[in-house]
């Protein structure tokens, strides 16, 4: 990995927004050499897509967010590999980690009803084979995600005059 492409993936993470021509100034180089560095990020699948992040709360929509902790017994010749492939294929899965600890994936999902989050993991999630068990913990509030903060108040940058 280039320095270039380093930079662009920050630069990227920080804002996808951004246009060839700023991004090429903020590296230094041609807006061509620029142009031909996010295309190869592209095509060798380190830049997957461009999403923002979204203070659903203020939009209306109903959602249920939980993270379901999941104990796996690993498939011969393949680890937790299989296991993780047929979670992740589940609509409702938004991602799934493989973790140290107490469990060993960490799934995030997201449905319309609690009804619908619980009918996934009764119906779809626990009936694997694979999965020993799970633990649902119900997201209540985001507070920062992705490094962006949600309810930020902005501060008071006036200087304190005392007598």
């Amino acid at each position: 990995m280039t320095e270039l492409e380093m930079s662009l993936l920050d630069l990227l993470q920080e804002d996808c927004r951004l246009p060839l021509e700023k991004l090429a100034v903020m590296t230094g180089v041609s807006i061509e050499e620029c142009a031909a560095a996010i295309e190869r990020l592209e095509k060798d699948r380190v830049i997957l897509r461009y999403a923002p992040t979204i203070n659903w709360d203020k939009t209306g929509r109903e959602r249920v967010e939980a993270m379901i902790e999941v104990r796996v017994m690993p498939q011969r010749d393949m680890g937790f590999d299989a296991v993780a492939k047929r979670v992740y294929h589940f609509p409702e899965v938004r991602s799934v980690y493989l973790m140290s600890g107490g469990y060993d994936l960490l799934v995030l999902v997201e449905t319309k009803t609690l009804r619908e989050l619980a009918m996934f993991v009764s119906e779809k999630l626990s009936p694997l084979e694979a999965v020993t068990g799970t633990a649902t913990s119900f997201v209540l509030k985001r507070y920062k995600e992705d490094g962006v903060v949600f309810e930020e108040t902005p501060s008071d940058r006036r200087l304190v005059v005392s007598p």
